[in-house]
């Protein structure tokens, strides 16, 4: 009898951006790749909290170099991608959250949002695969989404909005690259501690309906995103495309 073998985690070899990786889950997820052996080219505007964060991950004897990258600006988020690329692993974690009443919307917020969640990760995915196709080589691309892509929530309807958009361009897009080889997911977290949860959690009655909602009893932490991401970068997840993995600590259970 042959046995199967397991397939690998690792990703030595690989060449990954993560865009969004100066805070938070972003860089959580940096350090996942590199430590499962990818080069990671960390991106976001700051140029400092890269070089910091490229200066640490080299004291590990990971690799990393930095790319300042506004994702939201579509023709120099093409530029970049072309001229660093191609990249075998996308992670964006890029995103902008504005939480008020529906009836309180402000036009100029949901633009901006909506131009970050919706189009600047559209067309950073539609780049790297661009340059995956160009190469003829295989990919796995990944967007963090969040579990408001599958219900809804108070003061969110911009975000759920933007959200729900991200799945269904995902799932678009895995059908169209799948003979290529490229692979298209989400990853769908839970409320989880960063500064873009901030305004959450410093209110008792929001952090309150949150810890009620989710089944595990307790908030997410980046490093609970952190295996998701090297299990969906990997050859273990060869299989999967076009879907979303949550780590909702059990929210959409329901």
């Amino acid at each position: 009898m042959i046995l199967p073998q397991t397939p690998s985690f690792r990703l030595d070899g690989k060449c990954a951006l993560v865009a969004g990786a100066s805070s938070g889950i972003g860089l959580a997820c940096a350090v996942a790749l590199a430590e499962a052996g990818a080069h990671v080219a960390v991106a976001a505007r700051s140029a400092d909290k890269l070089a910091d964060l490229v200066g640490q991950l080299a004291e590990q004897g990971l690799s990393a170099e930095a790319m300042t990258l506004d994702v939201s600006d579509v023709a120099a988020t093409r530029e970049a991608v072309a001229a660093n690329g191609p990249f075998d692993i996308l992670l964006n974690s890029a995103g902008l959250a504005r939480h008020t009443p529906s009836v309180d919307t402000e036009e100029a917020d949901f633009d901006a949002v909506a131009d970050l969640n919706i189009k600047g990760a559209y067309f950073l995915t539609q780049a790297v695969a661009k340059g995956l196709i160009e190469a003829g080589k295989p990919g796995s691309l990944i967007n963090i989404s969040s579990q408001m892509a599958k219900v809804g929530g108070i003061d969110r309807a911009v975000y759920c909005a933007t959200k729900h958009a991200v799945e269904g361009f995902t799932k678009s897009m895995a059908i169209e690259w799948g003979k290529q080889g490229i692979r298209v997911n989400t990853i769908c977290p839970t409320f989880v501690v960063t500064p873009l949860t901030k305004q959450t959690f410093e209110r008792p009655e929001r952090r309150a309906w949150v810890e009620d909602k989710i089944k595990l009893g307790r908030v997410g932490e980046v490093e609970d995103i952190m295996g998701g991401v090297v299990f969906l970068a990997s050859e273990a997840s060869a299989l999967i495309t076009g879907t979303a993995l949550m780590i909702d600590g059990g929210w959409t259970a329901e």
